[in-house]
């Protein structure tokens, strides 16, 4: 079973695969700027990823393993990216 969520909203320990990068329906500048920096870290669909780690205050940033590297985000970048997010069986 799996469900799909903002990759801000997983907790430490989550594991998923990228469903979509970036909102399509409302693009700003600043809004395709995050998401072109994004895909240039990795962040593309089809992509395996791991919450890995939480900062102490306000949960930020986060540590994630993208495929086989690893990247920090602060919630409010990963709050662009969607999630099909495993459950554990």
């Amino acid at each position: 079973m799996s469900d799909t969520l903002k990759l801000s909203e997983a907790r430490k320990g989550a594991r998923g695969v990228i469903v979509r990068v970036g909102c399509h329906h409302r693009e700003d500048e600043h809004t395709a700027e995050l998401e072109r920096r994004l895909l240039e870290l990795g962040f593309v669909e089809g992509a395996r990823v791991e919450l890995l780690h939480e900062g102490l205050f306000g949960r930020n940033p986060i540590a994630l393993k993208v495929d086989d590297m690893r990247v920090a985000l602060r919630r409010h970048e990963a709050a662009s990216i969607t999630v099909r997010v495993e459950v554990a069986a």
